[in-house]
């Protein structure tokens, strides 16, 4: 029976749906309504089992969770700021009894203590409940490079989930955890945010700990904060950050721990010079940054537009030059003497670092230098500087066609962003509204000089607030996903209220196209509530009826966790040749279903069911 994550009954028909945050969460436990032990029973039932989205490297067991659920018992919820809020950990971060792998088996070590930034978030009441998938020792944009498969994007399979961070984003989407860390070198923690409708903080270098983590990059390297919000974000900023002891890399973090607040009117925002900024054909992002920025000027900011060539130039050294070989110097002894056991996209990057000089690495550490000073210039007169977070989006199978060439292009606008030692927020600006990825989500990135991450969650704060009141005037709609409906879930039936309570509205009710058949699924495979199985077929369809819904991205992750196997969401193409989101049914299933394509819809069957009878 589906159940609300964060409800303690069974509930079918989710009137009682509560937002994965922290904010909830802590409303619910301040108020005696939820245990850090009910929740911890509701993750478990939904991680314990299949994983067709391919998050977890190793989810945590019941029990595992359990002990940490435990060592809250009598404490008041009041006095930690993290009591009882579940959370994902990329699996180059360090978890005390659980194996670090960094997406590579062979490399496996099993670590005796957790890593500082870890430790810091259980001292604050926080419960892990699991190491998360990416790309192979975090290289790569994609999500894509990981033996454990690719991990799916959680609004659209067929799409990128974007990385190296990719599971933790994708653990937050649908709602399984309150927040998420990843690690953030050249966009890691951005870009999965931005392809989820999430805020991904990358914070100042060093002020996070990266004692306990994989390195990718050591002199780069950040960890990273996925949340649902804003302020679940600077929650758990405020409670990780602190130097440790035996971190060369460690920073005292300079910044007010309470910022003042900010508005958009009159927040000087630099922008790429329209000559400088780069979509790469897509019509979808060009016009969502279009219309982010007529949102900021409807709001009062002003745009400043700046020589982004400073910025363009850093981003190119990092990869067109000898500073990958950092990757190689953070696992050498490794990758000599174990080649195979890297992905084949990750051996060629990191291998190819051998190439550069020692001589190399220092007239390229010159040059950084010059761009610094050149991209400093600009920060007197800002702000914080805007940009998309990634100029584009892509299919699977156009990162499996192009896996090298489509990743460098999601780090267009980020990839500097560390070398230049900068802070960076993506948070959510709306959905493509036409073009090749309407529908999708889109993001943009706020970025601020060194310890001026506080002064970026506040500008976070004030886009999110003024994009919601502004959405007629600017265009900059809350992101939306599109869910087209086949039996339970269609207007008037016994599921239909998981999508009303979810805040979805019925934007169309049509057909598929004519490659589709549907079958009334046995009771053993409908759970308890007759359901059809919809699948897509070579030959021989019909098309069926189905309803589009349109619901926010923040509880289209929940609304996808409480869907049964053998039932998934996969993409459908419709009458007029438009694709959405949609039930489909494993094939398997099938055996001993009934054919009713024929009539054209579940209502249809429905109808006939009860002449029948």
């Amino acid at each position: 029976m589906p159940m609300n994550l964060l409800s303690t009954t069974p509930d079918t028909s989710d009137t009682a749906h509560t937002p994965m945050t922290i904010a909830a969460l802590r409303a619910r436990y301040l108020d005696g309504s939820l245990t850090p032990a009910q929740l911890v029973e509701r993750i478990a039932a939904h991680t314990s089992g299949d994983d067709p989205h391919r998050i977890w490297i190793r989810a945590l067991t019941r029990d595992e969770m359990m002990r940490y659920a435990d060592a809250l018992a009598g404490r008041d919820p009041a006095t930690l700021p993290l009591y009882g809020i579940p959370f994902a950990i990329k699996d180059n971060i360090d978890l005390a009894g659980v194996p670090t792998t960094a997406a590579c088996p062979d490399y496996a070590y099993q670590p005796e203590t957790s890593a500082p930034v870890v430790e810091r978030l259980i001292a604050a009441g926080a419960i892990p409940i699991g190491k998360t998938n990416l790309d192979q020792f975090a290289t790569g944009l994609s999500g894509q490079r990981s033996p454990h498969g690719a991990c799916r994007n959680a609004l659209d399979p067929e799409y990128a989930s974007g990385g190296s961070s990719s599971g933790s984003a994708v653990s937050v989407a649908m709602g399984l955890a309150a927040f998420s860390l990843g690690t953030d070198t050249a966009g890691s923690g951005r870009v999965p945010a931005a392809f989820h409708g999430l805020v991904g903080l990358k914070p100042t270098k060093g002020v996070l700990s990266t004692l306990g983590v994989v390195p990718a990059c050591r002199s780069l390297d950040c960890v990273s904060i996925f949340a649902h919000t804003a302020d679940d974000a600077q929650r758990v900023f405020e409670s990780a950050h602190g130097v440790a002891e035996d971190d060369p890399y460690a920073r005292e973090w300079q910044g007010d721990e309470v910022s003042a607040q900010v508005a958009l009117k009159g927040l000087r925002l630099g922008v790429p010079r329209a000559s400088q900024l780069e979509f790469y054909g897509d019509a979808s992002y060009a016009q969502a940054f279009d219309a982010a920025l007529a949102a900021l000027r409807a709001a009062g900011a002003q745009l400043v537009e700046i020589d982004f060539e400073p910025f363009l130039a850093t981003a190119r050294l990092l990869y067109e030059g000898p500073f990958v070989a950092e990757r190689l110097a953070a696992i050498r002894p490794f990758h000599e003497a174990n080649p195979d056991a890297l992905h084949p996209v990750t051996r060629a990057i990191i291998g190819g670092a051998a190439r550069w000089s020692a001589a190399d690495a220092f007239a390229a550490q010159d040059t950084l230098a010059a761009l610094r000073m050149q991209a400093e210039r600009v920060w007197p007169d800002l702000d914080a500087i805007v940009t998309p977070t990634s100029p584009t989006t892509s299919t699977v199978a156009e990162l499996e066609a192009d896996p090298i060439g489509v990743n460098a292009r999601f780090g267009y606008y980020t990839n500097f962003v560390n070398l230049l030692d900068l802070s960076a927020l993506a948070v959510p600006a709306g959905t493509c509204e036409s073009g090749p990825h309407a529908g999708k989500p889109f993001g943009i990135t706020f970025v601020a000089r060194a310890h001026e991450d506080a002064k970026l969650l506040d500008i976070a704060r004030a886009w999110l607030g003024e994009a919601a009141s502004n959405t007629k005037a600017a265009s900059a709609t809350p992101a939306t996903v599109r869910v087209a409906v086949v039996g339970a879930h269609l207007g008037g039936e016994p599921l239909n209220a998981q999508l009303t309570s979810r805040d979805a509205k019925l934007v169309a009710a049509t057909t598929t196209s004519k490659n589709y058949r549907l079958y009334a699924l046995p009771k053993a495979a409908s759970q308890g509530i007759e359901k059809p199985g919809l699948v897509r077929v070579a030959q021989g369809g019909h098309a069926i009826e189905v309803e589009v819904w349109e619901m926010p991205v923040e509880h289209y992750g929940s609304f996808v966790a409480l869907i049964p196997s053998p039932l998934g969401i996969g993409t459908l193409e419709l009458a007029d040749g438009a694709f959405v989101q949609g039930f489909l049914c494993e094939s398997l299933a099938l055996e001993g279903a009934e054919d009713i394509s024929a009539l054209g819809g579940w209502r249809a069957y429905r109808r006939a069911a009860m002449q029948a009878a």
